[in-house]
């Protein structure tokens, strides 16, 4: 079986939380124990800075992304663990990039128009073109597959047709790798314990819609508890849950954790009420969440251990990155 070169990034805005958590970065440690994996796991920090940031505030974001990468599971002896802005080839691969990808292309984004709102004449041209900045991301590390959401598999379709065009415009068939995306099909969008029309967001205002992963047991109990639910009795099948997306989001997230199917879920809690499945959720989450919440701590007093995790990554990223741009840069005659 042929090597799987995985990438993914993370950016580091603060505040991760469960869904982070379920949607990516659970999946990212059982990436890296499949033998014919070979996974690198970015803090991207560079995309960070399409929109304003408090610089103090993003260095401690990037620290504290890093600690959550370690301390859910990832292993800097397994995958590479780095920030982008230690590596120089992302921003010079990215203005080549640019010079291949085409405006009707960007045009297209549907995320830019969304985060760009009805002005976007005050948005920065670094939102515009961060699809692009995705792109070297990928294809500076041979990737074959890139983990993404609903929401970024538009993004992963430029990065495709990037690599179609440069490899066909100079005639190297094959230099770029066209990665596939890995698509988690269950439990990849996790939402809002107090609105479950909208994701689990570190934006929303409040904090009680969301499981933070540097939560206390306490607070994981008392968020579980007041989480929004209906006055209809727990579903009997799967079919019950269509109308019912609070009960299915809660369902969800037990079942994710648990490993296990929906229908087993909803099995082993028919017939008994609320209280008792907020509950066992949350010890389910407690168990899962609780340790890692400890280890972001523990981590996070050893700032020199943090660092040194992401030099060690950005110089064996440097190494892949440097030499693919360096081939780029013959190939388009510099």
């Amino acid at each position: 079986m042929s090597q799987k070169n995985i990438f993914s990034g993370v950016q580091p805005t603060g505040n991760l939380h469960l869904g982070n958590y379920i949607g990516a970065i659970k999946n990212f440690v059982k990436l890296q124990s499949e033998n014919d994996s070979k996974c690198i796991y970015c803090v991207v920090d560079l995309h960070a800075i399409t929109t304003k940031q408090d610089p103090q505030k993003l260095k401690e974001n990037i620290l504290e992304t890093t600690a959550v990468f370690l301390a859910s599971g990832i292993d800097p002896s397994k995958s590479i663990i780095f920030n982008q802005s230690m590596v120089p080839a992302h921003s010079e691969g990215t203005w080549i990039l640019s010079c291949i990808a085409r405006m009707g292309w960007l045009n297209r984004m549907t995320q830019f128009k969304e985060k760009a709102g009805k002005d976007k004449e005050k948005a920065s041209v670094g939102l515009y073109i961060y699809p692009i900045l995705m792109a070297a991301d990928i294809l500076l590390y041979d990737a074959t597959h890139v983990p993404v959401g609903e929401d970024q598999k538009q993004h992963l379709e430029l990065t495709r047709d990037i690599a179609q065009k440069f490899n066909t415009d100079f005639k190297v068939q094959d230099f770029f790798k066209i990665p596939d995306p890995l698509i988690q099909e269950k439990f990849s969008r996790i939402m809002s314990l107090k609105d479950a029309k909208n994701k689990m967001s570190k934006s929303d205002p409040s904090d009680a819609s969301r499981i933070n992963l540097t939560d206390t047991e306490d607070q994981i109990h008392n968020k579980i508890k007041k989480a929004k639910t209906d006055t209809k009795s727990f579903p009997a099948n799967e079919k019950d849950l269509n109308k019912r997306p609070e009960i299915q989001n809660l369902i969800g997230i037990y079942s994710s954790l648990k490993s296990q199917k929906i229908s087993d879920t909803i099995n082993r809690f028919q017939g008994k009420n609320f209280s008792n499945f907020k509950e066992k959720l949350s010890e389910v989450v407690i168990e899962h969440i609780s340790p890692i919440s400890k280890e972001i701590s523990k981590l996070k007093s050893d700032k020199g251990h943090i660092l040194q995790v992401l030099k060690d990554g950005s110089e064996k990223a440097e190494a892949i990155a440097s030499e693919k741009v360096k081939k780029i840069k013959e190939i388009i005659g510099f």
